[in-house]
């Protein structure tokens, strides 16, 4: 009788092998995601990937330690521990977020609703930390008020730059697709104010909110400004088509 074995899962070392191996440039990509956040969501979705977890999976997690890290600036007062947690939870959720779809490539478990899925979070996500920042000052530091305004401007701008960006990409999908834009290393670290990451982080700033109000006022300056240069790019892009 012929013995048949069921095949084994790769292991951790053969997944990131794959990812490593897989890996696009980068150029162009703010510093932070390019050098850190990706190079540590490799990491998870090899862990993940080789632990059976599905991309829905992570994507769930992701979204749970970004909650964690939200609800904890709301629920304590502003102190060192509470705003490096809050930090650290969002930057975790960052990276998590990122190894989701890495995870559907190594296992080939790619669907529409898992990129749904994906997308809905990433909906959620991106109002819900500047809402966050103006519950929580008017929960502790309601002298503050201007930088709840500036929370809620985030919100509303956040909100417009996640749609032009899923919108520009699904429209030039069912378009034939677009060259990506070659860029190096410079454009990176010049973007890094505009990285994901790098507003994380900014959340470590929240143990003394005054200098949080001048970190989170610049950040938002800056991604205005260059939020509105890449929508009206876009918009010429596509009026072009």
């Amino acid at each position: 009788m012929t013995d048949v074995t069921a095949p084994t899962r790769p292991g951790f070392s053969e997944y990131l092998a794959d990812l490593n191996r897989a890996q696009k440039s980068g150029a162009g990509v703010p510093a932070y995601t390019r050098w850190v956040n990706r190079r540590l969501a490799r990491g998870v979705a090899a862990s993940a990937a080789a632990l059976g977890l599905t991309p829905n999976a992570v994507t769930i997690l992701s979204a749970g330690l970004s909650a964690v890290g939200l609800a904890m600036m709301i629920v304590f007062e502003p102190s060192w521990w509470s705003a490096l947690a809050t930090a650290a939870l969002l930057a975790a959720g960052y990276v998590f977020d990122s190894a989701d779809g890495q995870v559907a490539r190594l296992t080939g478990a790619s669907s529409p609703a898992g990129e749904w899925l994906d997308h809905v979070v990433d909906a959620i996500r991106t109002p819900a930390i500047h809402l966050s920042v103006a519950v929580a000052v008017m929960l502790h530091r309601p002298d503050l008020i201007w930088l709840a305004v500036v929370a809620l401007l985030f919100t509303v701008m956040s909100v417009g730059q996640f749609m032009s960006q899923i919108l520009a990409e699904q429209l030039v999908r069912n378009r034939g697709g677009e060259a990506a834009e070659a860029s190096g290393t410079r454009k990176s670290l010049l973007l890094l104010p505009t990285d994901t990451g790098i507003l994380c982080w900014s959340f470590a700033f929240w143990a003394a909110p005054p200098v949080f109000f001048v970190v989170y006022a610049a950040l938002f300056v800056i991604n205005t400004v260059h939020t509105a240069a890449s929508m009206r790019r876009k918009y010429r892009k596509l009026a072009a088509r």
